[in-house]
């Protein structure tokens, strides 16, 4: 197997590694390796998917789908395979992956260790909680494991590939009416309608767009979009565009994102719409323009985002309003409202609301970003680290109580800390407590 030397980094770009990257075919190659963390799409945004001075094996080419039971809908695919083409291959048969992330781009593999969450999660929960078994690959061999290993099994899932190599994983499919998406937008005028509307909506699927630059009383205000699945002629999907380049540096500057913002905001009529769309474009309408982070010039972005509990929205109210006052926000804000379902010992989602906001790459935005961090742990909430590049140990401590589980998990399944990355040092999430 050849290893090639590169510089890479994780969607925000604000951080990057060089260090020799492997991307074999098969598993029977990738048995032979050297052990080193795995690496998909890359489409968490910070340090995770990095190795700096080290090893990575890069899973996208083991992308098959190795079984389907039509008849209880559990699919068995390769980490390498992305949702996106999950869901696409699936879809017309009436199954879509349980759980889908904002992009199509994320592997399975992905899935599984960020335990990612959808816009359904008020409803079903985290992407773990539809497993029934995992593959992985430890010192060489494989090992399925299944709920009933317990302890095993939540330090994996959500466990940023700690515990070994995720090689597959059987995911119990979600019956659909058909691919494509009927979608209601209406306007939420102000903080206290969005939330309203949030609480209210009785939709599969509810995400809302806030404009994290409107002030006063239109704070917090933003679209909020409901979705179920249809049948039907599917609309002809919209071309797909690239970003050939990083853009300079006023192009997020404060005046045009105010304005993009409130074009979008105008975009739905004041009484709302319903409208049907293809289903990628629903659950990852970002990809339909490649190399978007590099809207963000070369120094890259960073994301915020956070969940609070449903008693501390004033807290998040807070941070919105501390974010619409320093005018860096960008136009991709967004909130949702959680459930309870989690699958993991470091799985992100707690019921409550979360927010997601972007920051071009500055000392302005670390520093603001630090601030929110400390508002989140005073409100009893948690940062996603899938996102995240900027929080610290002692952060990540108090917002994960169950943090000592899954270090004592993970030093057993890899005593020798050859899957490490640049989060679990600069967090130091293996360090024993």
């Amino acid at each position: 197997m050849t290893w090639k030397t590169d510089t890479y980094a994780g969607w925000g770009r604000a951080l990057t590694a060089t260090g020799d990257i492997a991307r074999p075919e098969r598993a029977s190659v990738l048995a032979k390796l050297p052990t080193a963390p795995a690496i998909g799409n890359r489409r968490s945004y910070g340090d995770a998917p990095l190795n700096d001075n080290g090893r990575v094996i890069d899973m996208t080419r083991l992308d098959r789908v190795l079984d389907f039971d039509a008849t209880s809908g559990i699919v068995t695919v390769e980490s390498g395979l992305t949702i996106g083409e999950l869901a696409r291959l699936f879809a017309p048969k009436g199954w879509l992956p349980p759980v889908m992330p904002g992009t199509g781009f994320a592997t399975i593999g992905g899935c599984v260790a960020m335990d990612v969450h959808g816009k359904n999660h008020h409803h079903i929960g985290s992407f773990g909680q539809h497993l029934s078994a995992i593959t992985l690959l430890q010192s060489g061999k494989q090992r399925r494991i299944t709920p009933k290993d317990t302890t095993l099994w939540q330090a994996t899932i959500g466990g940023l590939g700690q515990t070994g190599v995720i090689l597959s994983a059987a995911i119990q499919m979600l019956a659909c009416k058909g691919d494509v998406m009927m979608v209601t937008e209406r306007r939420a005028e102000g903080w206290d309608e969005h939330i309203a509307l949030l609480d209210a909506s009785q939709a599969t699927y509810t995400v809302g767009w806030i404009d994290a630059t409107a002030r006063g009383e239109a704070l917090g205000r933003g679209i909020l979009e409901e979705g179920e699945t249809g049948a039907g002629l599917v609309p002809k999907p919209k071309p797909s565009k690239s970003v050939p380049f990083n853009a300079p540096h006023f192009a997020l500057s404060k005046p045009i994102v105010r304005a993009f913002n409130a074009a979008y905001y105008r975009r739905v009529p004041a009484d709302g719409r319903t409208v049907v769309k293809p289903i990628q474009d629903f659950f990852f309408p970002l990809d339909r323009i490649h190399d978007w982070n590099r809207l963000y010039g070369k120094r890259g972005f960073h994301q915020f985002q956070c969940v609070v509990p449903l008693d501390q929205a004033g807290a998040l109210r807070g941070m919105l309003d501390k974010i619409a006052g320093s005018g860096l926000a960008s136009p991709l804000a967004v909130l949702k409202r959680m459930g309870e379902g989690r699958a993991g010992y470091l799985s992100f989602p707690m019921e409550g609301y979360t927010l997601a906001v972007d920051f071009p790459n500055r000392a302005a935005a670390r520093d603001l970003i630090g601030e929110l961090e400390d508002m989140t742990t005073s409100a009893g909430g948690r940062l996603y680290l899938a996102k995240d590049a900027l929080a610290t140990p002692e952060q990540m401590a108090a917002m994960y109580p169950e943090l000592p589980q899954w270090q004592k998990a993970v030093a057993k399944a890899d005593p020798k800390g050859t899957l490490a990355t640049d989060m679990t040092r600069r967090l130091q999430l293996r360090s024993a407590t």
